[in-house]
């Protein structure tokens, strides 16, 4: 996700510092070129050479150190970055930063820098609440810097509070939120539905099916990426939400309905990849039902059609994809949804495929347009949300 971009990690004194490893380790994994400024505090905590090792790159402490290639090094490495991230920053480089102070190869390099900056202060929580540092945060904040907030919990020096630096993957995201992707669906309202709803025969026992949510919230996370303003309709799954992501969870097909057609009107964008079920049972035993020598029928009826109720209720100028799910004649089956919901488009599997369906980590995918079919190859699932997305805003006009 971040090939061909150059990320500048700044790593200051504190022993949060072994965490930062970790963020580097998962950065390089995206293949991102990861270039790590230390403090000489920094290397009382880690050494640089563990930097040098998970990076490929020199991890430069000292602006005077000749030992590099002749170009004004801090300069050279400010005009690469596409962002520079300070994990963990302590509240002196904190300080430094809010005003401006260059007086190490971090804070100099920091200062000739024109990308995205973010920070992740990891200190003592009275230093953290000090209304110091707060107001020097708030200054950061006010100059664009994003601030990556710590969190609560046993901190190094053995008190318990606000503090400890977030964890690599909470920065890992940020980063990649921030810059992996061009922002084309910025100013654009999109709603996604994900994950299985529930119908319950009684307090024990539920019609559903197997879908584990990835899909939706694969397109949920990429979207936000794009720059979108996101909303995810999700059933009950076993997912971490997703950051950037305004989440609504519900149980039942009609909980999402409503959920879905309380906001329908204000999306640009409406993605509906939940597995929703079709039909509920007729009455929901307050009490579990018990066993019973006799055969045992269960009344069902319709559960509300949310695609056919959008597709009739749309908004002008409004982009309506659904989801279809089949076991044969997928383009033909998928193509009458399409025209019967008054779609823009489908995007359409086969459970019997391999590599496609419920609870799998890929799918092979057709999107389909009432002009067009296309067959994507297998992908993982967030490899494919994001074609969903370029169909979208290719077709939305």
């Amino acid at each position: 996700m971040l090939e061909g971009k150059t990320v500048l990690l700044g790593v200051s004194g504190s022993i949060a510092a072994y965490k930062t490893a970790y963020l580097a380790s998962a950065l390089k994994k995206q293949n991102c070129d990861l270039h790590v400024l230390m403090t000489k505090n920094a290397t009382h905590f880690i050494t640089p050479i563990t930097f040098e090792t998970l990076t490929g790159n020199k991890a430069p402490v000292d602006t005077f150190d000749r030992n590099f290639k002749f170009d004004v090094e801090h300069v050279s490495l400010s005009k690469l970055a596409d962002i520079v991230v300070i994990a963990p920053a302590t509240a002196n480089v904190i300080a430094k930063l809010a005003y401006g102070i260059a007086d190490d190869m971090l804070t100099t390099t920091v200062l000739a820098c024109n990308c995205p900056k973010m920070i992740a202060p990891a200190m003592n929580s009275n230093m953290y609440l000090n209304p110091v540092t707060q107001e020097n945060l708030k200054k950061l904040e006010s100059l664009g810097w994003k601030i990556i907030t710590p969190g609560s919990g046993m901190l190094a020096c053995g008190d318990t509070g606000q503090g400890r630096m977030a964890e690599p993957e909470e920065i890992q995201e940020a980063i990649t939120h921030e810059i992996a992707y061009a922002k084309d669906m910025k100013g654009l309202k999109v709603l996604v539905t994900a994950g299985p709803t529930k119908e319950y025969i009684d307090p024990v026992r539920f019609i559903s099916n197997p879908s584990s949510g990835k899909m939706g919230y694969s397109i949920a996370r990429a979207a936000a990426q794009r720059g979108a303003d996101v909303t995810l309709v999700t059933g009950e799954t076993y997912l971490k939400k997703p950051s950037y992501v305004e989440v609504i969870e519900v149980v039942s097909t009609k909980e999402m309905f409503d959920a879905v057609t309380s906001i329908s009107n204000k999306q640009d964008i409406i993605i509906k990849a939940a597995a929703v079920s079709d039909y509920s049972p007729a009455v929901t035993s307050s009490e579990k039902v018990k066993k019973s020598d006799d055969d045992m029928s269960i009344p069902l009826v319709r559960t509300p059609d949310i695609l056919k109720h959008l597709g009739k209720n749309r908004k002008n100028g409004q982009f309506i994809c659904g989801f279809s799910m089949e076991t044969e004649n997928l383009i033909e089956n998928s193509k009458k949804k399409l025209i019967e919901k008054k779609m823009d488009m489908i995007v359409a599997n086969n459970l019997k495929t391999e590599g496609a369906g419920f609870a799998v980590d890929t799918n092979v995918l057709v999107l389909i347009t009432k002009d067009e079919e296309m067959q994507l190859p297998k992908l993982t699932k967030y490899e494919a949300a994001h074609k969903v997305l370029d169909a979208i805003m290719k077709n939305r006009g």
